[in-house]
């Protein structure tokens, strides 16, 4: 697989001026459940208010999961972009975030544990979890 994102990031200078303060691209590494997904993470939060300070960019930018599907405390945000490749098994799981997703090629099949199925593509590609 061989997703690369491009992430910019976006600030302002001691003069209150938008400025560019990183311009990257990212690649895609496993998400831990199995060889035909990977992923990049865009940012992350640890609160909200999110804090946009130079201090906490470093973090912010770090990303990735560090307990259960959530970063940190689980009140902040995380933004990650996933591919998944034909064939990959199905696995059930729970979050305790709320969880966006959105198909930008292709499509997948969602099954919920109620035993409704959605197909999401393109065309039909806004889902929200809570």
């Amino acid at each position: 697989m061989t997703l690369e994102v491009r992430r910019i990031v976006t600030g302002h200078n001691e003069f209150g001026m938008g400025i560019i303060v990183s311009d990257e691209k990212l690649s895609a590494v496993s998400r831990g459940l199995g060889a035909n997904i990977s992923g990049c993470e865009i940012w992350s939060t640890t609160s909200m208010p999110v804090d946009n300070s130079m201090e906490a960019e470093a973090a912010q930018r770090g990303g990735f999961v560090k307990k259960y599907n959530y970063v940190s405390s689980g009140q902040g945000t995380t933004v990650r972009i996933v591919e998944w490749a034909p064939g990959h098994a199905m696995f059930w799981h729970r979050t305790e975030t709320v969880d966006y997703s959105i198909v930008l090629s292709s499509e997948i099949d969602v099954e919920f544990d109620s035993g409704q199925v959605v197909t999401m593509n393109r065309a039909t590609s806004s889902s929200c979890a809570a």
